[in-house]
């Protein structure tokens, strides 16, 4: 299917990477140490660490793995962590070990944690303390033999760091009581890291980096096996596709997502990381007022998010006193970005939002908009470099151009498929290596690609279509509104209706009102007939809506 795109691309960047620059993420980890030595990597709570620190403290991490705890090539050790600087310590040390990262929501529960951790096999773990009480319970029935804990404040400057972790434990009360006896302290890791000898493993394309766990494109949590090769992919695609915006060594990013999120952990973490650039890590996103007083104090340059991370943000009383006269690239991904708080946050930032698209399974991204996009499209963007999308229908044949199907990717980018799970594997890799990603979408003449929703999620109105994507778009226009879900329910004459969750921002809102508005923006059947107001709407770890909840 040949497309414009396919011979101009966007202007300026190449249509393929070259997967051979390096050998490994430890390759190119180690490239941006020497490069990048005295330039600052990582900030967070008032300290910043250069990318000599990170390598001095992540080649003692690795030293620590290696010999003291006598872990081999291919272990797998998990991370439960928020975004506190020593995250990139021990991912980068687990790395250069020759280990496997297995990334872990710090937010998990007992079950959720234990099932992860038998599932992946992890030997080790390295958790914060406020999240060990929950270990002390999941850890027996694992493969876990070794923890290793970490306070908040364990990497600051003293005497904050021992201020810190004495607020944090007892005045604060965020770290509930636990007893893991045999754990050893991080800061104790890398003393003991630092008197071993490191020996850099032999690593290649095909050499495992992470098991990143998803709920994937069907059923249960699984463990997607992201070679080296995939991440490095990933990594120089991004790049190459914002190469023109970019300088080495200049580049502030705000890093709010969590780094153990696919989305944060490539596109910031590694690809501004090969820059030489500073990440500043958010810890408590979803603290506000302290997210924003952080802002203030940097120029930053680049800003990754959610939908709902934006929206929140735009509605805080001082977001638009912060200086964004730096700030040239906000890139949205993980959820789709609605037209009003994209066209919100140009006219606040003067910087448009552009849309990408991925998943998990892609490391995680497939399609990104130009980077000289001057407003907002309502597009996810055209396949990066070395990457083909195709739209298919149920018999995995292409559709035309303006059909809807499912949105197919390919590319080195694509998983190696999902850990000791073969038959879920073959669900969604096709015999010619494209993914079935689950989400319904057409792509247009020019190339670009439009997601509708989700396959599951899609409402059946009397034999027609209904996409949640495109009704929560509309009712987001109304001003009145904060946030806004729709599922579908059983309804005895249409088969299924659309029923309407709505966090209100102004209170004069009423049901009334909004189902005018869709009715006066949308055809019949896609009008909720059911309006539901709530105080909050359930969301991920990264602030994405969680609709199967909402269905209950």
């Amino acid at each position: 299917m040949e497309k414009p795109w396919l011979k101009s691309y966007q202007k300026g960047v190449s249509p393929e990477i070259n997967l051979n620059e390096y050998a490994s993420l430890v390759d190119m980890l180690e490239e941006s140490f020497k490069k990048y030595a005295e330039l600052p990597a990582f900030h967070n709570m008032g300290r910043t660490l250069t990318f000599s620190e990170i390598e001095k403290h992540s080649r003692n991490f690795a030293s620590y793995l290696q010999n003291t705890l006598g872990l081999k090539k291919g272990d797998r050790v998990a991370l439960m962590m928020p975004n506190i600087l020593q995250y990139p310590i021990a991912l980068f040390g687990v790395l250069r070990a020759g280990m496997v990262a297995v990334n872990v929501n710090p937010l998990y529960t007992k079950r959720e944690l234990e099932y992860q951790l038998k599932d992946s096999g992890a030997q080790a773990i390295v958790i914060l303390a406020n999240f060990a009480h929950v270990l002390e319970h999941a850890v027996g029935q694992t493969s876990v033999r070794h923890v290793i804990v970490t306070e908040l404040g364990d990497l600051l400057k003293q005497p904050k760091a021992t201020i810190v972790n004495l607020v944090v434990k007892h005045v604060k009360k965020m770290v509930p009581a636990y007893s893991l006896p045999e754990a050893t302290s991080f800061l104790k890791t890398l003393s003991l890291g630092g008197a071993g000898t490191y020996k850099r493993p032999k690593l290649n394309h095909d050499d495992l980096a992470f098991l990143q766990y998803t709920g994937g494109t069907t059923g249960v949590s699984k463990g997607a096996m992201l070679a080296h090769s995939n991440i490095l992919a990933n990594m120089l695609q991004a790049r190459t596709w914002i190469s023109r915006l970019i300088k080495e060594g200049e580049e502030i990013i705000v890093t709010a997502l969590p780094l153990y999120h696919i989305f944060s952990l490539t596109a910031n973490c590694f690809v501004f990381s090969s820059i030489g650039a500073l990440n500043i890590l958010i810890t408590n996103p979803r603290d506000f007022d302290a997210f924003v007083k952080e802002l203030k104090k940097w120029k930053f340059t680049a800003f990754t998010g959610v939908n709902t991370l934006f929206n929140a943000l735009l509605n805080h009383p001082q977001f638009s006193t912060i200086n964004f006269k730096s700030l040239k690239l906000s890139l949205g991904g993980g959820m789709a970005v609605q037209k009003a708080v994209a066209e919100k946050w140009k006219s606040i930032t003067g910087c448009t939002l552009i849309e990408a698209y991925g998943l998990t399974e892609t490391s995680p991204a497939a399609c990104m908009n130009p980077m000289d996009l001057k407003a907002y499209n309502g597009f996810v963007g055209l396949p990066i470099s070395s990457t083909l999308v195709e739209i298919r229908d149920d018999a995995g044949k292409n559709v035309p151009d303006g059909e809807v199907g499912e949105v197919c990717i390919k590319g080195p980018q694509v998983m190696k498929g999902y850990w000791q799970r073969p038959d879920e594997t073959a669900l969604v890799v096709m015999a010619d290596g494209f993914l079935k990603t689950g989400d319904l979408g057409f792509m247009n003449a020019e190339g670009f690609t439009k997601l509708v929703d989700r396959k599951k999620d899609m409402i059946l109105v009397s034999g027609f279509n209904v996409y949640p994507n495109e009704v929560e778009d509309v009712v987001a226009l109304n001003q009145k509104v904060l946030e806004c879900a729709a599922i579908g329910v059983p309804d005895e004459k249409s088969g299924e209706a659309v029923k309407l969750f709505v966090v209100k921002k102004d209170e004069s809102l009423t049901a009334k009102e909004i189902i005018d508005h869709c009715k006066a923006n949308m055809t019949g059947y896609k009008v909720p007939r059911f309006v539901e107001f709530r105080k909050d709407l359930p969301k991920s770890n990264v602030g994405k809506i969680l609709r199967k909840e909402l269905r209950g």
